[in-house]
């Protein structure tokens, strides 16, 4: 049966080479653009084509504001700090998710809650949240959402758009502001996706996009802050650029700020990756629509988009019976030049997050235990 899988992505890939997990495709004005920003000298923070992507990225997801960053996970850190999320916080999050999200909830010194996911979605589960905080919190005089197991303030929820596939995010949202949580989205991994016609990142106070280079588009390096908040947008750039107080020629700093701010050069690749991402999303789509009618005829299920969304397909994946099979087929593929990985170890195993506070999660194990991924890289 794995032979029969190599054999077909082998097949639509048209090579019995290497196959990565998820390589860049680079056809349009990429060389170009990276060339005028050498041309011009204004390689750095400074640029064009930084102002340009972010224009690009705010009217794609239909976000008022977008700030660029060097990274994904610099954004996901600064738009906690944005929302108030300090060392006396605690965040909710899925344990299914890329280490990014846990650590960037680290970084403001907060302490991260685990709470499981839907194996519809494979993102974090509404209704197991709801039951979370209907047992664990209560809502004090100032209207702060505490924890009654460690008496902190639960500021933030971090939802995760697994794979591309949207979570259901309009009722995260729901609850989350009945219990004045705010929601930072990570859509590190969406952009392109929609749940309900509405794109995903747009739902929450921020969202945060990545543009890594396995992401289905890149910059090599880069990340997005979405916010429909001009005061946000605002302090975003502020601490981003080193909280630098404009001035024609002094340096005045006004408090502890960052250097995250993305490079033009980098911007410039963006700029011209944007422009294809409809082809992107086309041919991620028709790629897994290739895979689901290959895996309805064998004993592996392919992960589809969940109902009411539409999925960018950015990393396709499979699940497999159990454990026991999921490592067969893993070292099968792998020792046949077809790259595929299982999905993260779930957070609250791995040793500096082993003392969290987690809900049940039941449906996080189940999935760790079955999720791969395969071959996604863009087919043109």
């Amino acid at each position: 049966m794995y032979q029969n899988v190599v054999d077909f992505i082998q097949d639509i890939y048209k090579t019995k080479e290497f196959l990565p997990l998820h390589e860049p495709r680079f056809f349009g004005n990429e060389k170009k653009y990276v060339n005028d920003t050498i041309d011009s000298t204004f390689v750095s923070s400074v640029g064009k084509y930084v102002d340009q992507f972010e224009q690009m990225i705010a009217k794609f997801v239909g976000a008022k504001y977008a700030v660029a960053t060097s990274n994904g996970t610099a954004a996901l850190h600064i738009g906690l700090k944005l929302v108030g999320v300090d060392e006396t916080c605690e965040v909710i999050t899925q344990p299914l998710t890329f280490i990014a999200t846990a650590n960037a909830i680290s970084y403001c010194n907060a302490k991260p809650i685990f709470v499981d996911v839907d194996k519809e979605t494979l993102g974090l589960s509404p209704e197991k949240l709801e039951l979370f905080l209907k047992e664990f919190s209560f809502i004090n005089s100032d209207g702060e959402c505490i924890n009654k197991t460690t008496n902190k303030t639960i500021k933030a929820c971090v939802p995760m758009h697994t794979f591309g596939h949207p979570c259901k995010i309009d009722e995260i949202v729901n609850i989350c502001d009945r219990y004045n949580i705010a929601v930072v989205e990570d859509a590190a991994e969406s952009l392109g996706s929609y749940h309900k016609g509405k794109h995903t990142g747009s739902f929450g106070k921020i969202g945060v996009f990545s543009f890594n280079g396995n992401k289905i588009i890149t910059t090599g390096g880069g990340g997005m802050i979405v916010t429909d908040d001009e005061a946000l947008a605002k302090r975003a750039k502020h601490i981003t650029t080193t909280a630098k107080v404009p001035h024609p020629y002094e340096y005045i700093h006004d408090e502890i700020g960052y250097n995250y701010r993305l490079t033009n050069l980098n911007a410039a690749l963006g700029v011209a990756q944007v422009e294809n991402l409809d082809i992107f999303i086309k041919k991620q789509r028709e790629l897994a629509c290739k895979y689901n009618t290959f895996f309805q005829n064998t004993d592996i299920e392919f992960v589809k988009e969940p109902k009411n969304s539409k999925s960018n397909y950015w990393l396709n994946a499979v699940i497999l019976k159990d454990i026991q099979q999921r490592d067969e087929f893993l070292e099968y593929t792998n020792k046949r030049g077809i790259m595929t990985r299982s999905i993260w170890r779930l957070m609250n195993k791995l040793e500096m997050f082993e003392n969290t506070q987690c809900g049940d999660l039941s449906n996080a194990k189940w999935l760790e235990d079955r999720v791969v991924n395969i071959s996604s890289s863009v087919i043109l």
